[in-house]
């Protein structure tokens, strides 16, 4: 069943056209994620959709049953809030119901007055009413499920009280996030939910779409994202929507048939209009009647033809080349018992790492956990509370900011590269900010006029231009189109320095990192492979311990034969468990008939008799000797 359509929807802000002619349709249940460069469109369709943008021509049906909850990148939340207030006001029904039954309970509570009986069975009928839609209805669950809902995506439980004020500006867009889900709306538009996530979160999110029984649109440059969740794709380009009934990586595919499809069909529909042309012309140029009328004849049939038109084509990506001046020694960083804490809030500690020149290396952890701060104390922008971090020799570090607090927002475009590379030469400058798509009079714009992916491929810039030769990305990923990641990906592939990136893009990781270390309040525990093998590890810990120890450069003999003495000594260790167990049960039965012999010891009727006396005393004294030998034998084993 259809519960969303568009049909010829074209938008315009003055002369530039956003959207032309977009019809689709979307059917219950359907997970369609909605992809595109930055600036194609993508969130005016959602507003237009959700009603908060009108809309120049067209039509749009919506399912008047249905509700819509809207998830876009600005926040609508009360700031005075506490986090769990505001989703309480989700539940604002049942805390209604909630305080009237109380009410009523008081009134019942009061002394009983046979005179007015009546009004008392109206109070029990009124409460009893009230308690079954509270149940019916879910009432006794609502906690549970904000509860639910906020640890899946990266609340703790002391969270819960922050006012929303105090809130990071990632903070706020999960907490939007979370009240939006509780909401349970029949069809969600989520402008990019993953970009403030953790991994952990991200997994969550996944998981909860996946399952859930309404209708999904996702714009999103997460990949691995749109792969797991959605089962459609909407490609906003040019102004029109193109749908396929595919996830992500298999849209892929299609479109490239579909383009080199309508492409090839378009070429031999121009060939032929120009022949035609060329006869017509050809026609006239004998200026007899005869043959004027066949020219006129072919012109008719001409206009006729429909027009096959020319297949989007993607805008170019910026051309990211990252090279190095100099090349750095092979130990490129060193950190050795590194701590970090803000107040009674430890970040991480004992912290342990080296990297070596070419790795390509991911630091991941939940948010909150210190990874920008550990950024910022390899630089030397702030201080560890303990540890050393050494440099190796001639590592020139070069560092991306998520949050682009480098650049001056009063600035130019132009000014902004230029002021920090002078030597270069204006056409030099012009040329290099061509080909990150800035061209023109786009140049003279002021940085705080920009995207956050505009302001992404100016920061990438000066990374480039620096020629640094160990990059430390802080996820360079985020606010970028799918296209500008794909061009990332391929300059850090081919880059000969070396990387360290936080990042929660986990298709990037799969392409471009060799290495993942993930931090932990307790250090850093390290994976030698991708996102994928990161994962498979997580599960099952001894997977791949060939192939590592191979990596490490033992013979197949050396690791059979290590293996080998492996299972022997994990033999061994388990029959000392067992033995340890058994000694340990032992002393435990001996000394609880230790215990019970010298509370009979304290007996009148023992203790009065001498023969039973002194026959207890020696069953005590017996047991104590084996529980003194049986002491001896657990000493034996566990030293």
């Amino acid at each position: 069943m259809i519960v969303l359509s568009c049909k010829s929807i074209s938008k315009s802000y003055g002369i530039k056209e956003i959207l032309k002619d977009v019809t689709f349709s979307i059917n219950e249940g359907d997970k369609v994620g909605i992809i595109g460069g930055n600036g194609e469109g993508k969130s005016t369709l959602f507003k237009i959709i959700s009603k908060e943008l009108s809309y120049d021509s067209g039509e749009i049906f919506i399912d008047k049953n249905k509700t819509i909850g809207y998830l876009s990148q600005n926040i609508d939340l009360d700031l005075e809030n506490t986090i769990y207030e505001e989703m309480n006001l989700v539940f604002k029904e049942f805390i209604d119901i909630e305080n009237k039954l109380k009410e009523l309970e008081i009134e019942m509570n009061q002394p009983y007055d046979e005179v007015n009986a009546s009004y008392y069975d109206k109070l029990i009928k009124k409460y009893t009413t009230l308690q079954d839609l509270y149940t019916n209805k879910g009432g006794y669950s609502y906690k549970g499920e904000i509860s639910r809902v906020l640890k899946g995506l990266g609340f703790l439980e002391e969270d819960f009280n922050k006012v929303i004020g105090t809130l990071s500006g990632g903070q706020k867009t999960r907490a939007s996030l979370c009240k939006l889900l509780l909401r349970n709306p029949d069809i969600i538009l989520l402008d990019e939910p993953t970009n403030h996530l953790d991994l952990d979160a991200i997994e969550w999110l996944e998981e909860y779409l996946t399952t859930y029984k309404g209708t999904v649109l996702v714009i999103s440059h997460d990949r691995f994202f749109l792969d797991k969740v959605t089962n459609k794709t909407f490609e906003v380009i040019n102004g029109h929507v193109n749908c396929y009934n595919v996830a992500y990586t298999k849209f892929i595919d299609q479109r490239r048939k579909n383009y080199e499809a309508q492409l090839k069909a378009y070429n031999l529909q121009q060939a032929e209009i120009k022949r035609q042309e060329a006869i017509i012309e050809r026609f006239r140029s004998f200026n007899r009647e005869k043959s004027i009328r066949a020219a006129e004849s072919r012109e008719k049939a001409l206009e006729k033809i429909e027009r096959i038109e020319a297949p989007d084509k993607e805008k170019d990506p910026s051309k990211i080349k990252f090279e190095t001046a100099v090349k750095s020694g092979y130990d490129v960083l060193h950190v050795e018992n590194l701590s970090k804490s803000y107040g009674n809030k430890t970040l991480f500690s004992n912290l342990n790492m080296d990297i070596k020149r070419g790795e390509k290396v991911a630091l991941i952890g939940e948010n909150g956990r210190g990874k920008t701060t550990l950024f910022k104390i390899i630089l030397d922008k702030i201080k560890a509370d303990n540890g050393k971090v050494i440099l190796g020799t001639n590592v020139n570090p070069g560092y991306y900011d998520q949050e682009q607090s480098d650049l001056n927002l009063n600035k130019t475009i132009i000014d902004e590269v230029w002021d920090e590379f002078p030597s270069l030469t204006v056409t030099k400058i012009r040329s290099i900010l061509a080909s990150f798509l800035f061209t023109g009079e786009d140049v003279f714009k002021v940085i705080n006029t920009l995207s956050g992916g505009e302001k992404c491929r100016i920061n990438l810039l000066k990374l480039m231009l620096s020629k640094a030769n160990f990059l430390l990305l802080d996820e360079p990923t985020n606010h970028l189109d799918i296209i500008s990641r794909e061009a990332l990906e391929d300059a850090l592939l081919s880059y000969d320095g070396t990387v360290l990136v936080i990042s929660h893009d986990r298709y990037f990781l799969n392409k471009v990192i060799n290495k993942i270390l993930e931090l932990n309040e307790d250090g850093i525990k390290e994976y030698l492979g991708n996102y994928s093998y990161y994962q498979e590890k997580k599960i099952n810990p001894h997977r791949f311990e060939i192939i590592e120890e191979i990596a490490n450069g033992k013979t197949k003999t050396q690791i059979k034969e290590e293996r080998k003495k492996k299972k022997e000594k994990e033999k061994e260790e388990k029959a000392l468990k067992i033995k340890l167990k058994k000694l340990e049960d032992d002393i435990a039965k001996y000394e609880d008939m230790l215990l019970s012999l010298q509370e009979k010891l304290c007996l009148e009727e023992v203790y009065s008799n001498p023969v039973e006396s002194e026959k207890v005393n020696k069953e005590i004294k017996n047991i104590e000797e084996t529980i003194e030998d049986l002491y001896a034998d657990w000493e034996s084993l566990i030293n």
